[in-house]
């Protein structure tokens, strides 16, 4: 077994060698552009920006030297030979010097871009490959140090590499058998903390870490750049689709068809009321009783009994939609009214761009903010993205865990995060705590796969159809019941406008909820204790996109900002519209209709969903008029979108 572990601590130390050079580039990284960093840099706080740098060097040091790896840790003879051992060698050397100058010349290109280099390069100067090629040769000359610094990384590489010095020819078959089962042992043992190094972690929660998560090691979102390194920015992009920005009109033509800035009303007032946000974990239209009256024969309950009753006094509207349909696209259309688009917005690489959002805006009006999430802190990105819309503080399970009003393991659902009972009492007891006015939003996680309920319940939440998500919606409903006794009882109550949202639709049944448009309706209402929001169904279309710009209307916000929704408590029913991004095609709802564009422009699609829900009759032919006037705002829409995001233009 001696023998068989050098191979692993010759692995080991060169691997070590690698994740210095990384650190030697990030040092690097960091003084040639000192300008950008120095305003915030001593205020990190270094032990965490350290363990975020060590996550993405990880991600990206074992992706690049995977096949390094498994040829020193083979359990073969063969690889006892000198040239095997060069061979080795010489790949470890030419893969990890790619990843230093990429590292180094990023750090010059940083200037252009204020982020790491991503695979979005390629394609924003694919018809320029000649042209960027000169520019980096000019820039290699006029930095020459980084040249010589790279030089010297590759020579301690080469210098400093270690090589195992087993061999095996004095050792009996039954040590042979013993030296190589090992080996093999050791390289299979070796597959699940790779594929935990590259995920950035290896729990079920943890979502593969992608570029965005950088943000929650930080403070501002331009210091992710120091925490991420340039290959991992670059491998975990590649293959996402880009942002195409469409020429369907000109720039000045765009914003005079469509623009997601909202200017401030002189006359508002402002009514610095609290205000929470519930994003409610795949809590579809179809399992709300208030929105289903009519359907069984008028004989449907729906399993949200507490909503039900709770939207009998708020703001609810007859058409509700998600602007995507994963709990990554739910987050940033909630809370910064960013619909998903082509691809999530955590995965893109203008995840890093600067952004608004509730938090942010309301910042300015001296409020207090949180994000909640019972899962591990971390995960989903979700922490990430709060750091980087403005969020003051993230609670998640590790917080829960830590206070002895709530904390324990059994609390913990075995999977994903705590049951979303306790930790929406949880929810509760801190804001109760917070400085008023705070804005605060909280992400529940109990109606989802593996679809169980807290043993304490699984007699009174139980299956009761082939459905099991029924039960798992019926026991957070419950929840949010809890959580409403308790709220009722705190000062802070009638000062604060609820808001409540579904993340997407899930383990959908009915017939109409399986069709284009239905598979994006979800629960959206808002209740406001004071009535000021007045309580009413109106007949008009609300989406997650225009929960900000509501939010901020409903306090009496008074300044400029970037949104690509609507104010709903301003804008007229006939006005409303939603939009989606569904496998390809672009749609866009409004006064009754849907229109279905492909990415390319082209009309291809559109239905009367309101008087025909299941989406059966393409009109496309017989409502030219107004297919044509929602086209044109489409088409101007998502090229507003794109826009904006690759010219990092999402605040105002």
């Amino acid at each position: 077994m001696k023998k068989t572990y050098s191979y692993f601590a010759a692995f080991a130390v060169n691997i070590l060698l690698v994740y210095l050079c990384y650190q030697i580039c990030r040092i690097e990284y960091l003084a040639e552009n000192w300008a950008a960093f120095k305003d915030g840099i001593f205020n990190l706080d270094w032990l965490t920006a350290l363990k975020g740098s060590l996550v993405f060097d990880t991600s990206a040091i074992v992706y690049s030297n995977i096949l390094y790896m498994v040829l020193m840790l083979l359990p073969f003879s063969f690889r006892e030979k000198a040239g095997y051992q060069k061979a080795a060698k010489i790949l470890f050397v030419a893969v990890n010097s790619i990843g230093i100058f990429i590292n180094l010349i990023d750090s010059v290109y940083f200037a252009y871009t204020n982020r790491r280099t991503t695979s979005s390069v390629f394609s924003e100067f694919g018809n320029d490959t000649g042209k960027l090629g000169g520019v980096f040769f000019s820039e290699i000359l006029s930095h020459w140090y980084l040249v010589i610094l790279g030089a010297a990384m590759i020579f301690a590489l080469w210098k400093f590499y270690t090589s195992p010095k087993v061999k095996t020819e004095h050792l009996s078959k039954k040590e042979k058998i013993v030296h190589y089962s090992s080996s093999a042992l050791l390289l299979v043992l070796m597959i699940p903390l790779c594929i935990g190094g590259m995920r950035g972690g290896f729990t079920t929660a943890v979502r593969p870490v992608t570029v965005s998560n950088a943000t929650q090691y930080v403070n501002r979102p331009v210091e992710a750049s120091l925490i991420l390194n340039t290959p991992f920015a670059l491998m975990r992009t590649l293959g996402n689709k880009t942002f195409r920005v469409p020429d369907f009109y000109d720039k000045d033509e765009v914003e005079k068809i469509f623009s997601p800035v909202h200017i401030a009303k002189d006359s508002v007032a402002t009514d610095k009321r609290n205000v929470v946000v519930f994003i409610l974990e795949s809590f579809s239209r179809e399992f709300c009783g208030f929105y289903n009256k009519t359907i069984d024969g008028g004989n449907y309950q729906g399993f949200t009994p507490f909503l039900d009753s709770l939207m009998e006094h708020s703001l609810t509207f007859e058409h509700t939609f998600a602007n995507g349909r994963k709990s990554i696209d739910g987050m940033p259309s909630s809370l910064s009214s960013i619909p998903y688009f082509v691809e999530p917005f955590f995965l893109t690489p203008y995840s890093l761009n600067k952004l608004s959002g509730i938090a942010r805006e309301l910042k300015n009006e001296g409020y207090y903010s949180a994000f909640f999430h019972g899962a591990q802190n971390g995960s989903m990105g979700f922490q990430a993205f709060a750091a980087a819309t403005g969020y003051d503080d993230y609670f998640g399970r590790e917080n829960f865990d830590e206070d002895p009003r709530f904390g324990g393991e059994e609390e913990f659902d075995g999977t994903w995060a705590i049951w979303d009972e306790p930790f929406l009492q949880y929810y509760a007891a801190k804001m109760s705590e917070f400085k008023q006015p705070f804005v605060t939003s909280v992400f529940t996680a109990s109606s989802h796969h593996p679809f169980k309920v807290p043993e304490k319940y699984k007699d009174r939440f139980k299956d009761t159809d082939e459905n099991p998500l029924h039960k798992c919606i019926l026991y957070s409903d419950n929840a949010l019941r809890r959580f409403f006794d308790e709220a009722k009882k705190t000062d802070w109550f009638e000062n604060t406008v609820f808001v409540f949202t579904a993340d997407h639709t899930n383990q959908l049944e009915r017939d109409f909820s399986l069709t284009d448009l239905g598979a994006y309706s979800i629960t959206l209402f808002i209740y406001d204790p004071s009535k000021k929001i007045k309580p009413e169904r109106r007949e008009c279309i609300a989406q997650q996109i225009d929960i900000m710009p509501t939010v901020l209307s409903a306090v009496g916000y008074n300044r400029n900002y970037v949104a690509f929704g609507k104010d709903l408590l301003s804008t007229p029913d006939s006005l409303t519209w939603a939009v989606n991004y569904n496998n390809g095609l672009y749609q866009y709802e409004k006064n009754g209709l849907m229109i279905q564009m492909t990415e390319d422009g082209a009309l291809k699609s559109v239905y009367d969903f309101k008087n025909d829900s299941l989406l059966s009759h393409n009109l496309i032919d017989s409502r030219p008029l107004e297919a044509d006037s929602m086209h044109r705002v489409l088409k101007a829409l998502v090229q507003s979108y794109m826009q904006r995001m690759t010219e990092d233009n999402l605040i105002f």
